[in-house]
């Protein structure tokens, strides 16, 4: 009897296609969680309103004649808190740990970073003292409670400066912000430097010059004789500001200002819109990378 060739065993493919489908699925997600979270976080933290586009005119004169700049990260920070009303999307999309941003002071301090106040980068860019080597701005806007007592104690850890931009309005008058004890504590610590942030935290841009010149003119004067400071930097409130918001700040005697674009090259030709940067949830290495990147377009 012949003894034919043993058969060969049928694979069945419709089985082992779903099988290598969801190894290729895991494998893929494994690598990509990360990023994936990552992206998701960033997304949060950077809000539409946060990208303000450089008034046409100003733009074109920078691009017809840039002039040099120098890398300098501004932070930018509103709330530094455990939110406990998970229902204020504005708070909540503002806000920052205090766990994470110790970790990114705690970061910057390990790297040997130079903390600046806004006073200092704006007396280098005008070529009146030397830029350090690793120079960082931390800036904190609004003036809500938060400075006094999250803030400072991990400033004051780490021997880190600061500048905070104030509503001058708000001192006082309300419990989310500041009070006058809070604010002078500020001061006297010697790490905060006061800037301004108008008077009642209104938008100029597009205003009437009276409204704009008082907003700006009188915060100053606010700041400056309540608390036996000097104020020479200014924050545009939802970082929206024109020419006219320009010339009246500039006129009214700051020598800075910022602005919420993102980018980190800082000159005197972007002296009065300051680029800043929202570090997010970026701690360590990530942190530090996030600044070495070269795809900030400002205009």
């Amino acid at each position: 009897m012949k003894r034919g060739r043993p058969k060969k065993r049928k694979t069945n493919n419709s089985s082992l296609f779903p099988r290598l489908l969801l190894l290729v699925f895991l494998f893929v997600f494994m690598f990509s969680a990360d990023k994936i979270v990552n992206q998701f976080r960033q997304a949060q933290e950077t809000p539409k309103t946060f990208v303000k586009k450089v008034p046409p005119k100003i733009a074109e004169q920078l691009s017809a004649s840039p002039l040099a700049t120098h890398r300098v990260p501004i932070l930018m920070y509103h709330y530094v808190e455990y939110v406990e009303d998970r229902s204020d999307t504005t708070r909540m999309s503002l806000n920052i740990n205090p766990n994470i941003f110790e970790a990114q002071i705690k970061t910057l301090h390990d790297n040997n970073f130079t903390f600046m106040t806004a006073s200092e980068l704006a007396e280098a860019l005008d070529g009146k003292r030397k830029l350090p080597k690793k120079p960082v701005l931390i800036t904190i806007d609004d003036g809500h409670w938060d400075v006094d007592t999250v803030i400072l104690p991990i400033l004051r850890k780490y021997n880190a400066r600061a500048t905070a931009y104030i509503p001058s309005g708000f001192v006082d008058n309300d419990s989310d912000f500041l009070t006058k004890k809070q604010l002078k504590d500020l001061v006297d610590s010697g790490l905060v430097e006061i800037g301004a942030h108008t008077v009642h935290h209104i938008s100029l841009k597009g205003k009437l010059s009276p409204i704009v010149d008082y907003e700006v003119i009188q915060s100053k004067k606010d700041l400056e004789q309540d608390y036996a400071v000097r104020v020479t930097s200014f924050a545009y409130p939802d970082g929206a500001f024109d020419e006219k918001a320009m010339n009246a700040v500039e006129k009214a005697g700051f020598t800075s200002a910022v602005s919420t674009i993102p980018g980190i090259q800082q000159g005197i030709q972007n002296k009065y819109f300051l680029f800043r940067l929202r570090p997010g949830y970026r701690t360590g290495q990530d942190l530090i990378n996030y600044f070495n990147q070269t795809s900030f377009k400002n205009w």
